[in-house]
Order: structure tokens, then sequence, then C-alpha cells
């Protein structure tokens, strides 16, 4: 591997995406794998400019396009297990104990979720290693909830090959315009947080407005 063939005025030389490329310059796949790994365990730092760029790199020859989607899924699962452990040992007591503390919602609320997870489960983990946002959040409540570790490791592997495929390979083909992924994608991500906050919001409003009328029924 040469370092210098990253060495291109389309390269970025600074944030997150030059964060990317110098462990892609300096490690080649492994490299990707770790900035991925990162990814998953903190959403923050988006996938849609670090697999991209990989992809690139490999149409430059920094690495094989098959070195690229190799490491970058494994860097997915091994993020993606690390939270799984985490909602492991949380525990499911310790989830209902916060639960069941937490004004505006109710113990029967987290028993629905708990009951759709256990039936669309690997739907869910399955699908949402394909959602921005959710890509990283799904593997923490499996954990939680205990789902056999192989067949989450399954699952997560099928979904990230897909989301890297699709991302590494935009890049890949794309040359030097590798940062069009960001900007469509960055739009997909905004979608979907729009959609969380809205759910949330009406969730609550409702909560509070049951309450209110259960508090007048009491009154009256």
């Amino acid at each position: 591997m040469n370092p210098m063939l990253l060495a291109l005025p389309q390269e970025p030389a600074d944030g997150i995406a030059g964060w990317a490329a110098d462990l892609v310059d300096t490690m080649g796949g492994p490299g990707a794998g770790l900035a991925i790994a990162l990814e998953n365990l903190f959403p923050p730092l988006p996938s849609e400019v670090i697999l991209p760029l990989t992809g690139f790199a490999a149409g430059q020859g920094v690495l094989s396009l098959v070195s690229a989607l190799f490491w970058t899924t494994l860097g997915s699962v091994v993020g993606a297990v690390v939270l799984y452990w985490t909602g492991l040992l949380f525990g499911r007591e310790r989830m209902h104990a916060i639960w069941a503390r937490l004004p505006l919602v109710k113990v029967s609320d987290l028993e629905r979720t708990e009951q759709w997870f256990a039936r669309h489960g690997t739907k869910a983990v399955f699908l949402g290693r394909m959602v921005p946002i959710f890509r990283s959040l799904i593997s923490v409540p499996a954990g939680v909830e205990r789902m056999a570790l192989p067949q989450f490791i399954m699952l997560t592997t099928l979904g990230s090959l897909i989301w890297n495929s699709v991302l590494v390979l935009a890049g890949y083909w794309l040359g030097d315009r590798w940062d069009m992924v960001e900007t469509y994608v960055g739009v997909l991500s905004k979608v979907v947080l729009a959609v969380v906050v809205v759910a949330l919001v009406g969730y609550l409003t409702l909560r509070l407005r049951n309450r209110n009328q259960s508090q007048q029924r009491r009154s009256s």
C-alpha cells in the first residue's frame, strides 16, 4: 500500500473525513474497519462520509474493493456486538426499574415494546442496519432482550454488508465526487430524525392529555 495514493486535491484534509482518510492511508482496510466500528459506537461519526471515502480510496488503489467491504463490514459487526453486550449487561430488570421512574410513561408501554421486539426483532435488527441513526441503536434492545448472539451477528453482518456495499461502491464509482453520497444520505438521516422527533412529541402530547383528563375526572 502506498500512503501517497490518496494525496490528491479531492482528499479531505481536516474534520471527520480527514481523520478517516488518515486512518485508511495509514492502516488500509483495518483503518476503515476501525473507523466504522467507532461510527457504530458514536453515531455522530457519519458512515455516509467514512464508507464512500473508503470506496474512493479503493478506486485509487490504496486498498482493494474486497478488502474495503470486508473490513468495513467486520468493523460494523464489532461495533454492534459491543453495543449488544452493553444492552445485555444493562439488563431487562434495570431497564424496567428506570422506566418505572420516568414521567409520562407506563410500564405497559415497555412491555408492549418487548412483545413487539419478540415478534419482529429479527427484521428490526436486519433492516435497522440500513437505516441512519437506528444502525447503532438497534443493537442495544437486541442485547436487553437477549437475542441469541449467533443470530444477532448473522443478521447484523447481512444488513451491514448491504448498507456498506451501497455506500462503498458509490464512493468507488463516483471517484472524486464521492462526497455527493454524504449529501443524499444526510438528507435521509434528517428525515429519519424528524420522523422520530414528531413521533416522540406526539407520544408525549398524548400522555399529557390523558394524564390531565384523568386528573380532571378524579377532581370532579
